[in-house]
């Protein structure tokens, strides 16, 4: 506390001058950007004077985190290459451009007034604490009652002290509260607004969506090649078996063991499409839910798998399925590349969302960059999710992935 009450003097204090440079600047900059922007110089001018309003900007948004906890985070959005006349435009219809000198034009009256205050409020009870060390040294004989006896007389410099002493938390706490409000005007002007929250929120999306698009033609692509490598040509060989076996019966020779490899053929066959099926949305998840396809997973995998959670919960079908993979990529990856041998395995539901946590006992040093868990990753986040990756060398090895599940 007392560290929060120094910063926010030092905050309040500091204010006097910086918003005094602030207001003395754009002072400056608005006149002689209006006096040049009838010539060839207002442009480079205008971008000059905005890139200095920006540092000085940025200045505040460092000194409001000395009560924030935090410096404020920057609202601007990249500014392409192009002309002069371009990046003026650019620049000028950003509203962070005009927030900052608001702010810098408002920070010298508030800045002057809350800079007295906590200065006074500061110095004062501080100094009525300490009376008896200075108190002597005033001449204080014409000082009307009832102070004159708290003022010349030692046990009345001891009370004085003793009221000060009351006092100075509630000062202290007054400060840091007018500070507070100081730090939470520049918050609502410096910080990024809505404008540029929506813009990279469009950014994220088309982002998200470009992933999500490969990785879709990636899955296709995926499911081409199972099935042309897999129970296509299994069930190609069957169907060449079953043609011999065929020829061998109408020219009267034994055909048992030409069916029985046609048979198993098949089974192998039926058996690669399943496991295609799986790959795609395992049938469990429908009939019986998450808890129940990821017990399922554990009792397959060669790990030693612990699996808690709400075995009564669904959740949305994309949600399940995305939580599924997530476990089942973790599970292959620990038993394959990070010689685990016991995994745990945490369904967490939460306020409108799903974490699932998986941790292993492994080697570490996963990445989440890997094809594996780059596509993982692509299909959370086309959920507006989140998946994390822990893994130091040594381990343990840590996947974390939170789902919203609202509707």
């Amino acid at each position: 506390m007392t560290t929060a009450t120094a910063r926010s003097v030092a905050y309040l204090a500091a204010g006097i001058l910086a918003g005094a440079a602030g207001f003395a600047w754009t002072v400056v900059a608005l006149v002689t950007v209006a006096l040049l922007s009838v010539t060839q110089l207002g442009g480079p001018v205008f971008l000059g004077a905005a890139w200095l309003t920006r540092r000085l900007a940025t200045a505040e948004r460092h000194r409001a985190g000395w009560v924030l906890g935090r410096p404020l985070d920057e609202p601007y959005e990249p500014t392409a290459p192009g002309t002069v006349r371009e990046r003026v435009a650019a620049v000028a219809r950003q509203p962070a451009t005009w927030r900052d000198l608001a702010w810098l034009v408002a920070s010298f009256p508030v800045g002057l007034v809350t800079g007295v205050a906590g200065t006074v409020l500061a110095i004062v009870p501080v100094a009525t604490a300490l009376a008896p060390a200075w108190l002597w040294a005033v001449p204080n004989g014409n000082a009307p009652w009832p102070l004159r006896p708290l003022l010349t007389t030692t046990p009345g410099r001891f009370a004085f002290a003793a009221i000060g002493l009351l006092v100075l938390p509630v000062a202290a706490w007054l400060v840091r509260a007018l500070a507070r409000g100081v730090a939470s005007g520049a918050r609502a002007l410096l910080a990024p607004g809505a404008h540029l929250r929506l813009v990279n929120e469009a950014a994220r999306l088309a982002e998200t969506r470009a992933r999500v698009v490969d990785a879709q033609a990636a899955e296709l692509r995926r499911i081409e090649r199972d099935l042309h490598d897999g129970a296509q040509a299994r069930i190609v060989a069957a169907g060449m078996t079953l043609a011999l076996a065929a020829r061998k019966l109408r020219a009267g020779g034994p055909a048992v063991s030409d069916v029985d490899l046609a048979r198993s053929q098949l089974d192998e066959a039926l058996a690669e499409l399943r496991r295609l099926v799986r790959g795609i949305h395992p049938p469990i998840l429908t009939d019986r839910g998450l808890h129940a396809a990821l017990a399922a997973l554990a009792a397959d995998s060669p790990l030693d798998v612990s699996l808690s959670g709400d075995p009564d919960a669904r959740h949305p079908a994309a949600v399940e399925s995305a939580a599924y993979f997530v476990v089942a990529e973790g599970l292959a990856n620990a038993a394959k590349h990070a010689e685990a041998s016991r995994c745990t395995i945490v369904l967490t539901p939460g306020r409108g969302t799903l974490t699932v946590r998986l941790t292993d006992d492994g080697k570490g040093g996963a990445d989440l960059a890997g094809s594996g868990l780059d596509g993982l990753r692509r299909r959370v986040e086309a959920l507006d999710g989140t998946l994390t990756l822990t893994s130091p060398p040594g381990g343990p090895t840590v996947l974390h992935a939170e789902l919203p599940c609202a509707s």
